[in-house]
């Protein structure tokens, strides 16, 4: 793309007068840096991918509040995590991280246990324990 082409459209950096870093040609066809306040297309998938994450906070929410749930699930969608990645940073297997997300398991969990959920959400143990979906 020519450095003249760089889109420049509306986006959520331009709200908060951000700009990204391009890789566009000059006018001799080298390669150059460029600033750039947005492009639709990429605002529009962005967008996209906020509005699913924010139903899948709401969905964990509901069932935190209902008993479908841990708080762990709740959690781990709001600090943007999957299964996988959540198992890494407690240092457990993904099918006991997964078995920690029923709410009778969870209530069984020791106190060192819940502090390594508590370190990776970056909350305390009793932000953890005292979550019901509220």
């Amino acid at each position: 793309m020519k450095k003249e082409d760089v889109p420049q459209d509306k986006s959520t950096l331009s709200s908060i007068n951000l700009k990204e870093l391009c890789y566009a040609t000059d006018e001799n066809g080298n390669y150059t840096t460029a600033l750039s306040t947005g492009w639709e297309p990429k605002t529009i998938a962005l967008e996209n991918s906020l509005q699913d994450i924010n139903e899948r906070i709401e969905q964990a929410k509901a069932d935190v509040k209902n008993g479908k749930a841990s708080p762990i699930v709740y959690f781990m969608e709001v600090c943007k995590m999957d299964w996988i990645t959540l198992a890494g940073y407690v240092g457990m297997w993904t099918w006991r991280v997964k078995r920690h997300a029923k709410p009778s398991v969870f209530r069984k969990l020791s106190e060192k246990q819940l502090s390594k959920y508590a370190e990776a959400f970056e909350i305390s143990i009793a932000e953890l324990k005292n979550y019901h979906g509220n």
